[in-house]
C-alpha cells in the first residue's frame, strides 16, 4: 500500500484550524476553496466533492477525535480499490499549527495522482487558513 504524506504549518491557531477541519461538510468553504468547487451531502450522508479540475470522489467521515484533533475518511467508488485518509492539527506555538495530512492508497500506482492534488489542496488549505486569497486548483486526474 502506497502512503502519500502531506505536512504543513499555518499561521493560525490550532483551534482555528481545527475549527474548519472538523466542519466535514464545509470543506470547499472553510477549508480548500480554489481546490474545490463544491460539496453535497448524499442520501447517505457522505460528501461528494467536485474539483475545480472537474473530479468528484465521495468521501465518508469514519471519525472526529475532538481530543486529538484528528479526522478520518474514506474514498468510496472510484480508481483507487482503498483510499483512507486522515488530517490532524498540533499546536505549533502561539498562533501556529501544524497540519498533517496522510493517504493510503491501493493500488500503489494512484500514489502518483493523489500525491500531487494533496500537494495543490495542502497549499489551498494553508492559504484559507491564514486568510490569504486562494489561487490552488485540481489539475490531475484520480
Amino acid at each position: 500500500m502506497a502512503t502519500v504524506y502531506k505536512e504543513f504549518v499555518v499561521e493560525a491557531g490550532a483551534a482555528q484550524v481545527w475549527d474548519a477541519l472538523r466542519d466535514f461538510n464545509a470543506v470547499h468553504t472553510r477549508l480548500a476553496p480554489g481546490f474545490l468547487a463544491a460539496c453535497t451531502i448524499d442520501a447517505e450522508g457522505a460528501r461528494v466533492l467536485t474539483f475545480a479540475n472537474g473530479l468528484v470522489a465521495r468521501e465518508v467521515l469514519v471519525g472526529i477525535d475532538e481530543a486529538h484533533r484528528r479526522l478520518a475518511y474514506t474514498v468510496t467508488g472510484g480508481k483507487a480499490t482503498h483510499h483512507h485518509a486522515t488530517a490532524q492539527v498540533f499546536e505549533e506555538g502561539e498562533g501556529r499549527s501544524r497540519f498533517v495530512w496522510i493517504t493510503d492508497v491501493l493500488p500503489d500506482a494512484m500514489a502518483a495522482y493523489i500525491a500531487p492534488m494533496m500537494e495543490q489542496g495542502g497549499a489551498a488549505m494553508k492559504a484559507a487558513l491564514e486568510g490569504r486569497p486562494v489561487a490552488a486548483k485540481a489539475t490531475a486526474a484520480a
